[in-house]
C-alpha cells in the first residue's frame, strides 16, 4: 500500500515511518521543515516537503502522489501554539481531505484526543457526546477537534485515533520536557482531574494497525484513567522533581477515557498498559 503520512517528523510520525516501512509500505513523509527531509529518507520513506496551511502546496503533493491512504499526524505543539494547533486541526485538514478526496484516497487515519468529551463521572467510551458546550477557551479546542473529524469522516473509509496524552519521546512529559521541567520547579500541582496517558510508541503502532480498522472514532489510551494525586507523584519521582503541591478540585471533563474498545473489537494492545511502568522507563 502507497501511504502518505502528513506530519512525519513529529512526536508520533518519527516512529510512524519505520513502522510503515517494515510493515512493507511504500511510504511518503511531508514535512513543512526542508531541514527534516533527510530524517524522513533515512527513515526509507520519500520525503515531500509542504506546508500544511498552503492548499495548492498540498493539492500538488497529494495529486503527484496518489497514494492509497493518508494518515494525518498533523499538530503544532512544540512550542505550545494552541492557535496554529487548532488552525491545523480546522484548516489544515480542510485543506488536507479535500486534496485527497481530489487524488482518489478511499481511507484516512486522522489524530484527534481523548479529552473532548462533554463532562462526566467515568471514563468516556466513544459514544460519549464531544464536549461542543464548553465555554472558552476551551472552546477553541473542542472545535478545532469537531471540524478535523467531520472533515475526515468524508473520506470513504476513516479512523479517527483520539489519542491521550502523549508521554515518551519528543513529547512535553519526556525526562527533559517542559512538564518535567515545570514539575522540577515546582510549578505543576497535583489535582483531583483525571487523565489518560499514551506512550507515543503505542500511539505509532495503533496509526499502524488502524489501516486494518473499519470508520469511526476509537480511544488510543492506557489501561489507568488516573487523578493527578495518582499520577503527578510518580511522574515527580521519575523526573526527580519534588512532591507536588495538592490543588482541589477538577473539571468535568477531566474524566479519562476508556479503551475498551480499541482493546476488545479492534485487538490493540499497547506496549506499556500503565504510567506507573511508562514514565519510569523514559530516558
Amino acid at each position: 500500500m502507497k501511504i502518505f503520512v502528513a506530519g512525519s517528523t513529529g512526536a508520533v510520525g518519527r516512529l510512524l515511518l519505520p513502522r510503515l516501512v517494515r510493515a512493507g509500505h511504500e511510504v511518503v513523509g511531508m514535512t513543512h521543515n526542508p531541514g527534516r527531509t533527510e530524517f524522513i529518507r533515512a527513515a526509507g520513506a520519500k520525503a515531500v516537503v509542504a506546508d500544511a496551511f498552503d492548499r495548492e502546496a498540498i493539492r500538488s503533493v497529494l495529486a503527484a502522489e496518489r497514494p492509497d491512504a493518508v494518515i494525518h499526524q498533523l499538530t503544532s505543539l512544540s512550542d505550545r501554539n494552541f492557535e496554529d494547533n487548532a488552525r491545523i486541526r480546522a484548516n489544515g485538514t480542510r485543506y488536507l481531505v479535500d486534496a485527497a478526496l481530489e487524488a482518489g484516497v478511499k481511507r484516512m487515519i486522522a489524530q484527534s484526543i481523548a479529552w473532548a468529551y462533554e463532562p462526566g463521572d467515568r471514563p468516556a467510551t466513544e459514544e460519549v457526546p464531544l464536549d461542543v458546550q464548553a465555554p472558552l477557551p476551551r472552546r477553541s479546542t473542542i472545535e478545532g477537534v469537531v471540524s478535523l473529524e467531520k472533515a475526515a469522516a468524508e473520506i470513504p473509509n476513516h479512523v479517527i485515533l483520539r489519542y491521550g496524552l502523549f508521554y515518551g519521546p519528543g513529547t512535553w512529559y519526556e525526562a527533559n520536557g517542559l512538564m518535567a521541567r515545570t514539575a522540577r520547579e515546582g510549578r505543576l500541582p497535583a489535582t483531583d482531574g483525571i487523565q489518560s496517558f499514551l506512550h507515543v510508541e503505542d500511539a505509532a503502532n495503533a496509526a499502524l494497525l488502524a489501516l486494518d480498522w473499519p470508520s469511526g472514532p476509537v480511544n488510543i489510551v492506557d489501561d489507568e484513567p488516573a487523578s493527578g494525586t495518582e499520577w503527578l507523584p510518580v511522574y515527580a519521582e521519575a523526573v526527580q522533581a519534588g512532591v507536588p503541591d495538592y490543588q482541589m478540585g477538577r473539571n468535568g471533563w477531566e474524566r479519562g477515557a476508556s479503551n475498551a474498545k480499541a482493546r476488545n473489537e479492534y485487538g490493540w494492545v499497547p506496549l506499556y498498559p500503565t504510567w506507573r511502568s511508562g514514565f519510569s522507563e523514559q530516558d
